[in-house]
C-alpha cells in the first residue's frame, strides 16, 4: 500500500467538510437523484452501463428502513422513466437486517417486485464479515421465492468465499467478484495483495465453469488481464460477463475496457449519505483516496 494514500486520508479527516466534498464528489454522482440521472445518461453516452446505489446503511428504526425501500423504488421508476441503461444495487442493512432479517426481506421484497414489474435486477451488495451469512441467506430466499432478477456479491479476500461460490454455482447465481474492502481479522481473511490476487482468480475461474453470470468488478490491471485470458480460453459469450469499477476511478482503465469491446458497468453512488459513506471508503481503502486524489490534480 502506498504510504501517501494513508496520508490522504488522514489529512481528509481533519479538514471542513466542504473540502472533503470535493474528493468525494469525484466518484458519488451527487446528493439527489437527479445527480445519478445524469451521471447515469453521460455513461450511457460512452457506451456503460451503470448501477445506482442509494447511499446509508446500517439504520436503527424500523422508519429508516422502510424510507430506504421506497427510496429504492424511486430509483428503479427514474431508470425506467428516463430509458438509462442501469440497475440497482443495495445494501441490506439499510433495510433493516441488523433490526430484524424478516422485516428486512419484506422491506427488500417490496423493491424486487417493482424491479421484475420493471424488467429491471437488484443487486444484493455486500457488507462486513459480521452479515456475509445474513445477506446469502437473504439471497437464498428470495432465489427460492423465484426472483431471478437478483444477483449477490463475493469478496475474494474472505477466505469462507470458496465455499460460498460452491453454494452460489449450484444455483447458477449472478454474482459480482470483487477484492472487498472492509478491514477484517487475518483469520476471515487473506491479507496479502498477491494472495487475494490468486483467490480472486481462483473463484472467478469456478464461477466462469460453474455457468455463471459474474461481474468482474476490478480496478487492478494483472485481475483484468488474468480476466482477459479466462474469457479467451473459454470462448465466455458477453452475455456471461461484465467488467464493473466503481464511478470516478480509473477511466483509463476503464474507456481500455470499453474499447476492447467489452460490457462494463459503472457503480454510482448518490445520497445525502455521502460524508460518512465517504471517509469509511476512504479509510476502509486507502487506494480510492489515492486514485481520487490523482485524479483532482491531474483533471483526469
Amino acid at each position: 500500500m502506498n504510504p501517501l494514500n494513508n496520508v490522504i486520508v488522514s489529512t481528509l479527516q481533519v479538514f471542513p467538510k466542504g473540502f472533503v466534498k470535493r474528493f468525494a464528489m469525484r466518484y458519488i454522482a451527487g446528493e439527489h437523484i437527479e445527480d445519478a440521472n445524469r451521471v447515469v445518461r453521460e455513461l450511457n453516452s460512452k457506451h456503460m452501463m451503470a448501477t445506482i446505489d442509494v447511499l446509508g446503511e446500517n439504520v436503527t428504526t424500523r422508519e429508516e428502513a422502510s424510507a430506504s425501500s421506497d427510496a429504492a423504488i424511486e430509483v428503479l421508476k427514474m431508470i425506467e422513466s428516463n430509458k438509462l441503461n442501469s440497475n440497482l444495487s443495495i445494501k441490506l442493512t439499510q433495510f433493516g437486517l441488523n433490526i430484524d432479517k424478516d422485516f428486512c426481506f419484506e422491506n427488500v421484497g417490496r423493491v424486487m417486485e417493482t424491479a421484475r414489474s420493471l424488467g429491471n435486477f437488484v443487486r444484493i451488495d455486500m457488507e462486513d464479515s459480521s452479515v456475509t451469512t445474513a445477506t446469502l441467506g437473504i439471497y437464498e430466499r428470495f432465489r427460492k421465492a423465484g426472483f431471478d432478477n437478483t444477483g449477490v456479491v463475493v469478496q475474494a479476500y474472505l477466505r469462507r468465499s470458496e465455499e460460498d461460490i460452491r453454494r452460489l454455482v449450484e444455483m447458477k447465481a449472478s454474482v459480482r467478484l470483487c477484492k472487498g474492502i472492509y478491514i477484517e481479522p487475518e483469520a476471515i481473511a487473506f491479507k496479502e495483495k498477491d494472495e487475494i490476487r490468486r483467490n480472486y482468480v481462483k473463484l472467478l475461474g469456478m464461477l466462469v465453469e460453474g455457468g455463471c453470470r459474474v461481474g468482474i468488478a476490478t480496478h487492478d490491471d494483472m485481475l483484468v488481464r488474468a480476466a482477459y485470458d479466462l474469457l479467451n480460453r473459454d470462448h465466455l459469450s458477453q452475455d456471461r460477463y461484465e467488467f464493473q469499477m466503481l464511478y470516478g476511478v480509473r477511466h483509463d482503465l476503464r474507456d481500455k475496457i470499453v474499447a476492447d469491446g467489452h460490457r462494463l458497468r459503472v457503480y454510482v453512488p448518490f445520497g445525502r449519505e455521502w460524508y460518512a459513506y465517504s471517509i469509511r471508503r476512504f479509510k476502509e481503502n486507502p487506494q480510492v483516496a489515492g486514485y481520487v486524489f490523482k485524479s483532482i490534480m491531474t483533471g483526469k
